[in-house]
């Protein structure tokens, strides 16, 4: 039996139902919203679990899960050597978000991360603590940063509403996902002109302890090839 974990609600879950949908496998919630129990039709040996998408990592790296739906941007953060893991079997094209640094806009000077860098050392000088910045993706943040040679900050945790942390003065910068930019707009934040951290995307991931002939059939019925 192949467990194909999907998340359990709103957008994310409607459009995963829909890839599925166009390769010809039906999937559905079973009874109402509140249930996380699902039916799978169009594909013989496949059950549908209904999870979080910040869940989704983890059962597949506990190998309680075959397949999971979930962004690019929680198994890499979540999952230590996400690679020994978890495989990329297709990027599903939606879900798409930036996982990006953003300043006060009243930082006029600050336009990159080589501004960013020299900022967060007269910060520690001037006040005697490091620049906080505030993210739920202290991974993924504190490996790009050290590739870019910044030291000079501390990451604070966020598990609320990241972009007002500023304003709240729990944090002086913020690292989060974003695909607009417009609530990050709203709260007088600038994204800095460099590359996102991460361009993530939602993704269709098998566990390593998966693979088998069970798993091929039904990416094969899915078209999937690799």
């Amino acid at each position: 039996m192949i467990r194909l974990g999907v998340p359990s609600k709103g957008r994310l879950m409607e459009q995963t139902f829909d890839w599925f949908a166009d390769r010809g496998v039906t999937l559905s919630r079973s009874g109402s919203d509140r249930e996380y129990a699902g039916r799978v039709e169009g594909a013989e040996g496949v059950s549908l679990v209904l999870l979080s998408a910040g869940e989704i990592p983890r059962e597949l790296a506990a190998g309680r899960i075959e397949l999971g739906v979930t962004g690019t941007d929680l198994v890499r953060e979540k999952l230590a050597g996400w690679r020994d893991l978890v495989s990329e079997v297709a990027p599903m094209g939606f879900g798409h978000a930036d996982l990006i640094i953003a300043v006060p806009d009243c930082w006029r000077d600050c336009r990159d991360l080589d501004d960013f860098a020299a900022i967060a050392r007269d910060f520690r000088a001037q006040h005697g603590f490091r620049l906080r910045i505030a993210t739920k993706y202290h991974r993924l943040v504190r490996a790009w940063l050290a590739e870019h040679e910044v030291a000079d900050y501390q990451l604070v945790d966020s598990q609320g509403a990241t972009e007002g942390t500023v304003a709240n003065q729990t944090a002086e910068a913020i690292a989060d996902i974003t695909s607009s930019g417009a609530t990050l707009r709203a709260n007088n934040l600038r994204i800095l002109d460099e590359e996102p951290v991460l361009r993530s995307q939602a993704t269709l991931f098998a566990a390593r302890t998966a693979m088998g002939s069970e798993l091929d059939g039904f990416l094969r019925l899915l078209k999937i090839t690799g």
